[in-house]
């Protein structure tokens, strides 16, 4: 057992544990855990298979991987698989990155920030307040340029996801995600209303992002660059690549195929929800 004693302590342990010939380093925390362990691993000189105890709020890479039944059953009955999955690199400014599970640039970046500040909730109850509060203080729609792969954008931009699992802050963003298919899966929202998003709330926690949204575009991509005139705000497994402070105007996210070896469980069952009347 090697315990944190700071933020990006896991970066260091992590490195260390898979240099010292550790065959199998565990992150037993949250997100944020999880992400500084797969960013030490990422950049030891031996390698090293990620295993994952969802200690956290949200534990949205777990569910990616597959583990939350494993989690809930003591691993009883559940076998753990090991698979090379993929790893998105973002830069910007002077820094570089590297994620497993989720990101997010615009509003997305700032309700990642707001919840820093909610100590007394945890998990999706959290993310859905720091959503409501970012609605009133942080709704801005700057004019970017956003290259989704071959697809070109100038437009307001309200938010932007760009994924390599499922959930963001709890919300199942892009259901489709597969963690291995070397694409992130993307959901770009322009100059959207306030009413709009806050009637777009239960969809977001189901997992039910609109298709036919003109404001609205969903997809996939190995690359992602976006720049603004303002500076960004983005978050990458809830670690900051950077905020409004830094000064940051152009960001690129690129996607590393199959770069890391984790333990995981089944894949888990599409969360989008299909209504029918009664």
């Amino acid at each position: 057992m090697r315990a944190t004693s700071a933020p990006g302590h896991g970066v260091e342990l992590a490195r260390q544990a898979a240099d010292e010939g550790f065959a199998r380093v565990i992150a037993a925390g949250g997100d944020g855990t999880v992400n500084e362990v797969g960013n030490g691993l990422m950049r030891a000189n031996r390698p090293a298979v990620m295993g994952v105890w969802p200690l956290g709020s949200s534990n949205d890479y777990a569910f990616a991987l597959g583990l939350s039944d494993w989690w809930k059953k003591q691993g009883d009955g559940v076998n753990l698989v090991r698979r090379a999955v993929d790893v998105g690199a973002v830069r910007g400014g002077k820094r570089e990155h590297f994620y497993l599970n989720c990101a997010g640039v615009g509003f997305n970046g700032m309700v990642a920030l707001d919840s820093r500040r909610i100590r007394w909730l945890r998990g999706m109850p959290l993310y859905a307040l720091a959503y409501l509060r970012c609605l009133m203080w942080h709704f801005r729609t700057p004019p970017t340029r956003v290259r989704l792969g071959e697809l070109e954008l100038a437009t307001p931009l309200l938010a932007l996801t760009v994924n390599v699992g499922i959930r963001e802050g709890g919300f199942p963003i892009t259901p489709n995600a597969k963690v291995d298919d070397g694409r992130f899966d993307f959901v770009h929202v322009a100059d959207l209303r306030r009413w709009d998003l806050i009637r777009l709330l239960p969809r977001l926690m189901a997992g039910d992002i609109p298709t036919n949204h003109p404001k609205i575009r969903t997809g996939t991509a190995p690359h992602v660059r976006i720049s603004s005139d303002v500076p960004l705000c983005a978050h990458a497994d809830g670690e900051f690549a950077c905020v409004p402070a830094d000064g940051v105007t152009e960001l690129t996210f690129d996607t590393l195929p199959e770069r890391l070896m984790v333990e995981g469980g089944p894949t888990p069952i599409p969360v989008a929800l299909a209504l029918t009347p009664a």
